[in-house]
């Protein structure tokens, strides 16, 4: 896409103009879904996180800052937060209705680890700005690298440096038993 044509979205958009959004949904809309479906892996609640995120994307584009990312980055990181959140919603509804049975409880194998439950999503929040970005395509949102290449418009080798340096990072704060079980959930 052309930066002119970027920055008129951006403008029409600003000034709350329908056509900015028919324009975004135009140059955009099929790969923010495809950005919710890679997360949500549900072709109807991709659809609604889609819409939320547009809404979300027209209401806050006043902070939308150029100097800090690309306009489609930051749509990214909302399209990919909202898609979290949505998942995020379900899953704490259906365990409320779902009881465990007792047997289950103790049942803990490399399978049942949630990456959120050993605070990954906080230290990488402690990371540049540029490896939390690929990191978090790679380990939330299970993108390949030529994927999260592709996505974010960065390109490969750059994203192969970034997950380098960001997993190097990491270790200074995990042991390496826990990275190998990190390791282990983004490999399958």
């Amino acid at each position: 896409m052309s930066q002119l044509l970027e920055k008129n979205i951006i403008t029409l958009l600003e000034k709350k103009e329908e056509k900015g959004m028919s324009l975004l949904y135009e140059y955009y809309g099929d790969t923010l879904f495809g950005v919710a479906l890679k997360i949500t892996k549900d072709e109807d609640l991709a659809k609604d996180v889609l819409q939320i995120s547009l809404m979300k994307i027209w209401k806050k584009i006043d902070t939308y800052d150029a100097k800090k990312s690309k306009l489609f980055t930051w749509m990214f990181r909302i399209t990919r937060n909202t898609a979290i959140d949505k998942i995020r919603s379900l899953n704490l509804k259906r365990d409320q209705e779902i009881q465990i049975e007792v047997s289950d409880v103790y049942n803990l194998g490399v399978d049942s680890v949630n990456p959120e439950h050993i605070d990954i999503k906080k230290h990488l929040g402690s990371l540049d700005d540029k490896y939390q970005i690929v990191m978090e395509a790679l380990f939330f949102q299970g993108m390949t690298q030529q994927e999260a290449s592709e996505a974010l418009d960065i390109p490969l080798g750059t994203i192969k440096s970034r997950l380098k340096i960001g997993l190097r990072e990491l270790r200074r704060i995990y042991d390496p038993a826990m990275l190998s079980i990190l390791f282990y959930l983004i490999i399958k």
